[in-house]
């Protein structure tokens, strides 16, 4: 059955399945492309009559992840220029306004869409969170620098997607005063910017940060990959250079340059870069509720499909370790309480702990006081609160453990469409535990469990047996300042 929905460009029609409206593919920016290439959003032209709203939108251009992660992470490719779009899961029927989450999805801020089926929105639907999932400008349209061209388009994009959300969510059942955003991997370093950015500032008041801590790059670093582009493109490198380059060549020469880079190897890729407009180069800490927290093996994706966590050597972890300038005494630690670890696996546990952990635990401390002057903070307002958490259960998928992107389908409630990471037999029981803390934290701002103090409260999430740990491996942690 269809339901009519109106926005401030027009109406749109859904789909009802059971108690379940849902909204696919509504523009939320015009197509970023022609005129608009290289720009920040423009808005959307007002359409007359009905919108269908009835199949998910096109998809940001981008090549799919190289095999392995191809199979564990499938890519959805939809063909057309209206990238800009966004997907609303709703109850059918709604009474008093309900809270809302707004997906942003990872993908190394070069793959990724909102049309995965890992993330369906229904589960949330379901328990009264309005569920909107967005796409944004991926790559070197979203996030090239160009001395031509506005930087972090593709966080602009974000902000262009969270202002249509304060703007329209209200005639889909949602209150606009609740909104959090949610977001994993890049969709997770996205959100730490916004926390911080000026623009985005009343558009959102909670945040979830699933495997990604705040990070930014200068111009001149963020502008080396467009450099290295330009040269193999034989063009300048600037945003009038590229926009002169067919697209297919354009997304050859990107997959070629960075396809292999992943966060724990590195190498060239794309990055969030401090502009003084979008991202402030001293940026005053958050001062929204906040759930972040990352898996306990996250390396083990890019390490064991790839057969990496094999082949580090005794000799390559040690050059590892002057590359990424790690002491001695950290690698010595990380051995001791693994002492028949591979060095591969000493290498990951490191990167994880250098990269994820260890960067949101700074974060988590760092918000223990409340960040808002005194004079801006109503009389009986309470600080904002941070908790912790950690997802622990491993796959038995290619021996992938606790890795990263696995919580996905256990936050969404949806692990039929996690099984390329999860197996045909992850525990219902985690799911249902981890999803209802993300309806909890969404309605309330309290997931269940202690906030972060000085006695660094850990929710852990396996199976069987979900529990709080106080300050686990805080030795190894301490072990980088």
């Amino acid at each position: 059955m269809d339901i009519i929905a109106a926005t401030r460009h027009g109406k749109v029609r859904g789909r009802v399945d059971g108690s379940i409206a849902s909204y696919l593919g509504i523009p939320y920016a015009a197509a970023p492309f022609g005129v608009h290439r290289f720009r920040a959003p423009a808005p959307v032209e007002p359409w007359e009559g009905i919108r269908d709203a009835l199949e998910f939108g096109p998809t940001a251009p981008q090549r799919p992840y190289r095999p392995p992660l191809d199979r564990l992470i499938p890519d959805v490719d939809i063909p057309g220029e209206e990238c800009l779009n966004l997907n609303v899961w709703a109850p059918r029927t709604v009474g008093e306004p309900l809270p809302v989450l707004v997906w942003i999805h990872g993908g190394s801020l070069r793959n990724g869409s909102a049309a995965m089926p890992l993330y369906d929105g229904r589960a949330f639907a379901r328990d009264g969170v309005v569920l909107v999932s967005i796409n944004y400008r991926l790559g070197v349209e979203g996030f090239g620098v160009f001395p031509d061209a506005p930087d972090n388009r593709g966080l602009l994009d974000q902000i262009a997607a969270l202002t249509w959300v304060r703007d329209n969510i209200a005639g889909f059942g949602g209150d606009p005063g609740r909104v959090t955003v949610c977001g994993e991997s890049a969709g997770a370093i996205s959100i730490a910017a916004l926390l911080t950015s000026p623009r985005a500032a009343g558009l959102f008041h909670r945040a979830i940060l699933q495997s990604g801590p705040p990070h930014t790059v200068t111009r001149d670093k963020g502008a080396r990959t467009v450099r290295a582009m330009a040269k193999a493109l034989g063009v300048p490198a600037t945003a009038e250079g590229f926009a002169g380059v067919d697209r297919e060549r354009l997304l050859d020469v990107q997959d070629e340059l960075v396809g292999r880079a992943d966060p724990v190897s590195g190498g060239p890729g794309f990055h969030i870069v401090v502009d003084d407009d979008v991202v402030p180069a001293d940026p005053p800490p958050p001062s929204v509720d906040l759930l972040l927290g990352c898996n306990r093996e996250e390396y083990r994706l890019w390490f064991v499909p790839s057969g990496a966590v094999e082949r580090v050597s005794r000799l390559t972890l040690r050059l590892a370790l002057l590359k990424f300038r790690i002491p001695g005494r950290v690698a010595r630690l990380y051995r001791a309480g693994r002492p028949d670890a591979r060095p591969g696996v000493i290498l990951g546990e490191m990167a994880t702990d250098l990269l994820l952990r260890g960067p949101l635990n700074r974060l988590a401390d760092s918000r223990l006081t409340d960040s808002r002057p005194s004079g801006s903070r109503p009389a009986d307002s309470r600080p904002a609160r941070t908790f912790f958490y950690e997802f622990a259960w491993r796959s038995p998928v290619l021996e992938l453990g606790a890795c990263h992107a696995l919580e996905i389908g256990f936050v969404f409630d949806n692990l039929r469409h996690g099984e390329a990471l999860s197996g045909p037999d992850a525990p219902q029981p985690l799911a249902d535990v981890m999803h209802r803390a993300w309806v909890d934290f969404t309605t309330s701002g309290d997931p269940g469990w202690t906030a972060w103090d000085t006695r660094r409260p850990v929710r852990v999430f396996d199976h069987p047996g979900t529990s709080t740990v106080l300050a686990p491996r805080q030795e190894e942690l301490r072990a980088w300042l």
